[in-house]
C-alpha cells in the first residue's frame, strides 16, 4: 500500500501551473523558444543552401525551442514530478539538455558568422547577432543551473553524461565537414570509424537517463560502455592516422584559402575534430575504467 500511496500523492501534485511561465527560468525559456524561432525565420528568409552548415544551423534553431518548449509544457502540467519518480532525474535531465544546446547554438553562431556574415552582407550580419543572442541565453541557463543554483547531476549534467554529449557533438561537427573523400578507399573507411560509434553514443545517453530501463538490461552497462570506449578509441587512432595522410599528401593548403569558403580549410577540421574526439574517447574511456575498479569520483 505504500507504494500505491506514494503514486496518488505523486499524481496529486501534477497539476496545471502557470506560474511556471512567470518564473526567472520559465522567461529565461521563452526568450530561447522565441529567439531561436526569430534567428530560423530570418535565416529561412535569406534562403535556402545546400551547404551542410547551413543545414544543421536550421536543425539547431528548430529542434533546441521545440525541445525547450517541451520542457516548459511538462513542468508547467507538474508533470515531472512524475517523470522523476517513475523513470527519470528530471534535473539533471533539463540541465543536460540546456549544456547540449548552448553547445549547439554557439556552435551555430560561430559557423553561420563565419559562412555568411561579410562587409557587404548586412542581413547575414542581423542573422548572426541573433544566432549568438540565442547562444547566450541558451548559456545563461547553464550558468544558473551549475553555478547559481548548485545543481548536481546524476549522468547528463555530471561528468559521464556530459562526456557523451560532447563525443556525440563533436562527432556531429565531424559529419558536417565531410568532403573529398569519396574517391579514396582509406577515406570511406575513415568514415566508417567516425559512423560506428556515433549511433550508439545516443543509445548510452538514453539508457542512462531512463533509470527504471537501465535496471531491466539483461548485461552490466557500465562494462558494455567501457568495451564500446575502446572500440571507438581505437577506430578514432585509425583515423587520426589515416586521414590527414590520405588527404593532405600533396595536398597542400592553397594561397589563396579563406577560412570561409575553402575546402582545404574544412578538410583540415575533419582532421583538427577528430584528434579532439579522441582525446575526448580516450578521457571518457580513463574515468569508466577507473569507475569500474571502484575509484569513484568525489
Amino acid at each position: 500500500m505504500g507504494i500505491i500511496d506514494d503514486v496518488k500523492d505523486t499524481m496529486s501534485k501534477a497539476v496545471f501551473s502557470p506560474s511556471t511561465l512567470l518564473s526567472g527560468r520559465g522567461g529565461l525559456h521563452m526568450s530561447q523558444i522565441i529567439l531561436s524561432l526569430v534567428t530560423f525565420v530570418l535565416a529561412a528568409f535569406r534562403g535556402g543552401s545546400s551547404h551542410t552548415y547551413w543545414n544543421y544551423a536550421m536543425f539547431t534553431w528548430a529542434f533546441c525551442p521545440i525541445m525547450t518548449l517541451i520542457i516548459t509544457i511538462i513542468e508547467m502540467f507538474k508533470l515531472d514530478i512524475v517523470l522523476n519518480m517513475f523513470c527519470m532525474d528530471w534535473s539533471d535531465f533539463t540541465t543536460g539538455m540546456a549544456m547540449s544546446s548552448t553547445l549547439m547554438t554557439v556552435s551555430v553562431a560561430i559557423t553561420y558568422a563565419n559562412f555568411y556574415a561579410c562587409l557587404k552582407c548586412l542581413y547575414g550580419w542581423i542573422v548572426s547577432v541573433f544566432a549568438f543572442l540565442c547562444g547566450l541565453v541558451y548559456t545563461f541557463e547553464v550558468v544558473k543551473d551549475k553555478i547559481l543554483d548548485k545543481k548536481k547531476g546524476s549522468y547528463l549534467a555530471a561528468l559521464p553524461g556530459f562526456w557523451k554529449v560532447l563525443e556525440a557533438f563533436v562527432s556531429c561537427m565531424i559529419f558536417i565537414s565531410l568532403t573529398g573523400y569519396r574517391d579514396k578507399p582509406v577515406l570511406i573507411l575513415c568514415v566508417i570509424a567516425y559512423a560506428i560509434p556515433f549511433p550508439i553514443l545516443p543509445l548510452i545517453i538514453a539508457t542512462n537517463i531512463l533509470k527504471k530501463l537501465k535496471k531491466c538490461l539483461p548485461f552490466n552497462l557500465d562494462r558494455f560502455v567501457f568495451i564500446f570506449l575502446v572500440i571507438s578509441v581505437l577506430l578514432y587512432i585509425f583515423a587520426a592516422i589515416m586521414w590527414p595522410i590520405f588527404m593532405f599528401r600533396n595536398n597542400p593548403r592553397p594561397s589563396d584559402c579563406p577560412p570561409s569558403f575553402c575546402i582545404w580549410a574544412i578538410e583540415f577540421m575533419v582532421a583538427f575534430m577528430t584528434y579532439v574526439n579522441l582525446i575526448l574517447f580516450t578521457l571518457d574511456l580513463i574515468f569508466t575504467l577507473l569507475d569500474i575498479c571502484g575509484f569513484k569520483r568525489a
